[in-house]
């Protein structure tokens, strides 16, 4: 899936995006900030965590957090990061391409316009949109 509301363009190399969505400390600064990526290994079969701390994007409370496991599915350097969710087995892929302008990354869900739009601000130098 590539349309306009699930990838983004971002003026910057393949390496660069491609280190924003595996490292999980770019992660966490793009991806529901205030919330915290865990990825202490980069290889299929590894767990990864998400814990997902109160946002003006969700009804948590100040004190609450929701902590989510996942296992990383696949992966091709520079060009395709897959993993799933331990508790509902969805697969949520990122692919990066080359563009002339820089590289395009989409993911295979929708209602990811806000994230996509992070990562782009997050990787161009800009205060992101959404916090």
């Amino acid at each position: 899936m590539n349309n306009d509301r699930n990838s983004v363009l971002i003026h910057e190399n393949q390496e660069t995006v491609w280190n924003a969505i595996t490292n999980d400390e770019i992660i966490s600064k793009w991806y529901a900030p205030g919330s915290k990526w865990s990825i202490p290994k980069l290889q299929v079969g590894e767990k990864a965590i998400f814990v997902l701390m109160p946002s003006a994007h969700n009804d948590l409370k100040e004190n609450e957090s929701i902590p989510m496991s996942f296992t990383i599915q696949g992966i091709i350097p520079y060009e395709r990061f897959s993993y799933s969710s331990d508790s509902d087995k969805l697969v949520f892929t990122f692919e990066i391409f080359p563009e002339s302008e820089g590289t395009r990354v989409s993911i295979n869900m929708d209602g990811y316009e806000l994230s996509l739009a992070n990562l782009k601000a997050c990787l161009e130098g800009k205060d992101l949109p959404y916090t």
